[in-house]
């Protein structure tokens, strides 16, 4: 499999130190070095993580996406070929929707996750001549995109297939295997969380993914900041 860049934004290491210490000057807030270095447990979040949740600011490309995307994918369904003259967009986006819609909630993952990583991967500079921008999914259809792009498509074809915006988020994170930036969609379904990633056809738990390290996640509600198990403070 081809290697894909993806250019996405991380959170730093200032940021993740200030969400456990407030960002206190005191010397035993600062990271330490050596064998007795403390290191963070295993946690309850996504990937084993700790997680910090804020509001949706700093994130204009996010914002500007959840402006559109519930509209587009409105008038995208109501589209009808029969009388309208709908866009190829428009009926790539009916074709999805309608095949899972009848589908159990896991097929529905499974559908959604291999119907998008057919769409071919396109780097940002490539496509709009920036190193960062976050498509919606009619720019998407249209243009293809990076890693963000095809977790933002999964992530609104599963809303207007009926998934509730709580148990979505697209997860900003590293992959330390390839030590590059990616972004995937986590999913919460039976009290589990899995996995929608470009690289990837299978829809797994995210407790199988070992080697990615999140920085942040978001939906249409929250941001979260993450604090990976094994980081030293």
């Amino acid at each position: 499999m081809r290697r894909r860049v993806c250019h996405v934004a991380v959170v730093t290491i200032c940021l993740l130190s200030c969400c456990l210490s407030g960002c206190s000057s005191k010397a035993s807030a600062q990271p330490v070095s050596g064998p007795e270095a403390p290191l963070i447990t295993e946690g309850k979040g996504l990937f084993r993580s700790h997680e910090f949740r804020s509001t949706l600011k700093a994130l204009p490309g996010w914002l500007r996406v959840m402006e559109s995307a519930s509209r587009t994918s409105e008038r995208y369904m109501h589209c009808d070929p029969a009388v309208d003259t709908c866009s190829a967009a428009a009926l790539s986006w009916q074709k999805i929707v309608r095949q899972a819609q009848n589908q159990t909630a896991m097929e529905q993952l499974r559908q959604v996750n291999r119907y998008f990583n057919r769409w071919p991967y396109r780097l940002d500079q490539d496509v709009y001549g920036v190193s960062d921008y976050w498509a919606t999914p009619e720019e998407f259809l249209h243009l293809s995109g990076d890693c963000e792009d095809y977790s933002i498509a999964k992530y609104y074809a599963l809303r207007e297939l009926g998934f509730p915006d709580q148990s979505l988020r697209i997860v900003l994170l590293k992959d330390t295997i390839r030590n590059i930036a990616h972004a995937v969609l986590a999913v919460e379904l039976d009290n589990e969380r899995y996995i929608l990633d470009n690289m990837s056809d299978l829809v797994l738990s995210h407790l199988q993914y070992e080697h990615y390290v999140p920085q942040y996640s978001v939906n249409e509600s929250y941001r979260w900041a993450h604090i990976a198990p094994g980081t030293i403070y």
